[in-house]
């Protein structure tokens, strides 16, 4: 009897360690990573202008998520809703090192109060002004991404606990998520294009009656957009309102040069410039080969004025931003008086005002497209609604398709077409225009502000760009494109990729759990240690007890 109890208690002790062993890892140990989440991010802008650094220089991620409130951001992800943003909070995740920041943009821009979008379109000049080391990404909001917000705030929020040991312990039972970018180039995170992107302008004209010698009036309107985000940059008021009217004014006029009663004695030049939210390194270019080289026949002495669109499609204010004052009797002149005359007379919910400013050759940029042009001594103007080029409407992703009001985009358009008719043919009348109605004006719209339209991702093989042609091409002559590319020995802009990235979440233990794992596995192990040390003992003291329950 006793030798049967001896080998029972053999048995138990040769399968006892590794069983329990295992029973312990099974018990213990965290389900393996999952991805819990796969999502677009679009990173902020990066970019260099005159030698100048702006924006995000980084663009790998790897690292845990934390909201912005938790007391560790070293190292660490913070992110944010765009509700809870500003731009104290910012500074103080950058303050403490942290690894990245994500902001959570709401799928519906129009769903926000407006205090908080016209809060975080006067935050987005400050988060460009300088550059960041860390990636800064944006992400639009959904479900599952709302989910690990909201876990990994409660996770954050352990950290803040009365206890130490209670902090420790919610913490360590936590479950956190790992952010990773899927599709990075380690060795270049950041490769720059400078020699590879480029801006396209396109232009066309209307012959008018007498020959090439009669005087020249520019229409001229950027087409791109710009914002803290690239791929999230759709321009809608800044620049979309300009194109649109731009387009319909060489519709409206074309009609009128295409008949030898109404072919005026101006001819009309049409130009959609690039890079204007690059300090207009489109229309730069373009009149430096209009104008330094003796074969050009496009921009002489003989322009009559430059009219700049910029902004459009909203307010019941109008404004001539000129660098000097038109002098009385010019054709500058007479279309301010021609303004002033339709707003008052035929729009009177409409305040017509002129802005003086003068250029200032110091600014590292310059405030208006029309200042291009009063650089090179050509008589030139911007209107736009907005008072000031430092309004925040001009630069940012808020500026989306709700923000353009189509009966007052309509409105514009017919007092900006009003006024040059009657400056063109030298009329007091009232102009009857047949204008697009406001299904075709909001197609138009619509069609701009369907993509993003960012200097950076406009090629020269851009839809977007051979759209624009081809509306050019159905009411002018002569279109062309004129390619712009940086200087390679000192290049004014420089562009960078990987804007839009795959950002996958993956649901992690904290790292203070593999330590406090590690304790136990080690405590666990020293106490079968020390059992087996004192297995004589051990085994005889159970071999007796075992025999004893067995005898009785």
């Amino acid at each position: 009897m006793f030798e049967e109890a001896s080998e029972v208690l053999e048995n138990m002790l040769k399968w006892s360690f590794p069983l329990s062993l295992v029973l312990f890892l099974v018990l213990v140990c965290p389900l393996r990573a999952e991805a819990a989440h796969e999502f677009s991010v679009y990173r902020m802008q990066q970019y260099d202008l005159q030698g100048q650094t702006y924006g995000s220089r980084n663009a790998i991620l790897n690292t845990e998520a934390r909201t912005v409130d938790a007391e560790v951001l070293s190292r660490r992800c913070v992110m944010v809703r765009l509700a809870d943003f500003s731009y104290e909070k910012y500074q103080k995740a950058l303050r403490q090192s942290a690894g990245a920041v994500v902001i959570i943009l709401p799928q519906n821009m129009s769903t926000m109060p407006q205090d908080i979008v016209q809060q975080f379109m006067e935050m987005e000049p400050e988060l460009l002004a300088t550059e960041t080391i860390v990636p800064v990404y944006f992400a639009l909001e959904d479900e599952e991404l709302l989910s690990i917000y909201t876990q990994t705030q409660i996770s954050s929020s352990s950290q803040g606990s009365s206890s130490a040991a209670e902090g420790t312990s919610r913490y360590a039972r936590s479950t956190n998520f790992k952010l990773i970018i899927s599709n990075y180039i380690a060795s270049c995170p950041f490769r720059f294009t400078n020699h590879v992107i480029s801006e396209l302008c396109c232009q066309g004209r209307l012959t008018g009656a007498g020959g090439e010698d009669l005087p020249t009036i520019v229409l001229v309107a950027h087409y791109d957009s710009f914002g803290v985000a690239p791929w999230l940059s759709y321009g809608a008021d800044s620049n979309g309102s300009g194109v649109a009217i731009l387009l319909e004014l060489a519709r409206l006029f074309s009609r009128l040069y295409s008949y030898k009663r109404t072919h005026a004695g101006y001819n009309l030049l049409f130009f959609l410039s690039g890079g204007g939210k690059f300090n207009y390194q489109g229309t730069k270019r373009w009149l430096e080969d209009n104008l330094d080289h003796t074969d050009s026949s496009l921009l002489q002495d003989n322009v009559a004025f430059v009219l700049c669109l910029d902004s459009l499609g909203n307010s019941d204010n109008l404004h001539l931003h000129v660098s000097k004052p038109p002098k009385e009797g010019s054709p500058q002149h007479a279309l301010l008086k021609e303004l002033e005359t339709v707003a008052a007379h035929q729009h009177p919910d409409l305040k017509f005002s002129m802005v003086h400013k003068k250029i200032n050759l110091a600014d590292d940029t310059l405030a208006w497209e029309h200042e291009r042009f009063g650089i090179r001594r050509l008589p030139a103007f911007t209107l736009s609604h907005l008072d000031s080029h430092r309004s925040p409407e001009r630069h940012s992703i808020m500026d989306m398709r709700p923000h353009v009001d189509l009966t007052k985009l309509s409105r514009n358009t017919k007092v900006i077409a009003e006024a040059l008719a009657r400056v063109i043919y030298n009329l007091t009348e009232k102009v009857m225009f047949h204008l697009s109605t406001l299904d075709q004006l909001a197609s138009l719209v619509d069609w701009l502000t369907a993509q993003p339209r960012a200097a950076q991702l406009l090629d020269k093989d851009s839809s977007i760009v051979n759209t624009l042609e081809y509306h050019l091409n159905r009411y002018l002559k002569d279109v062309r494109r004129h390619l712009v590319r940086a200087d390679k020995r000192d290049p004014e802009f420089v562009f960078y990729d990987q804007l839009k990235q795959t950002m996958n979440a993956y649901r992690v233990k904290p790292a203070i759990f593999d330590l406090l794992l590690a304790v136990c596995i080690a405590s666990y192990l020293g106490v079968l240690y020390l059992a087996v040390q004192v297995r004589h003992t051990f085994r005889l003291i159970l071999t007796h007890l075992i025999y004893f329950i067995l005898v009785q």
